[in-house]
């Protein structure tokens, strides 16, 4: 199965504080990206559910910080496919 990500990211980059980042203006859709939010970010190799931090404005963009949620994206899958069967 191919998963689409909302936020292409490289999720081995760290910043200081030891989350996760990437560029708000490489989203699919910027209007997901709040702080709060669950989202997928990396690539279609490496897609996780990741949630947002915050947002940081520099000189060159914005900057999106994220930390990963834990277990693969098919866990997810499969708890929400089995809470839809018991409905």
């Amino acid at each position: 199965m191919t998963t689409s990500v909302d936020l292409p990211a490289d999720l081995n980059a760290r910043d200081d504080d030891g989350l996760c980042w990437s560029f708000l203006d490489e989203a699919r859709d910027r209007s997901v990206v709040v702080p709060g939010a669950v989202i997928i970010a990396g690539d279609a190799d490496a897609p996780a559910f990741v949630e947002i931090v915050d947002t940081v404005v520099i000189n060159t963009g914005t900057i999106v910080r994220f930390r990963i949620l834990p277990g693969a994206i098919d866990e997810y899958e499969a708890v929400l496919a089995r809470n839809r069967r018991s409905a």
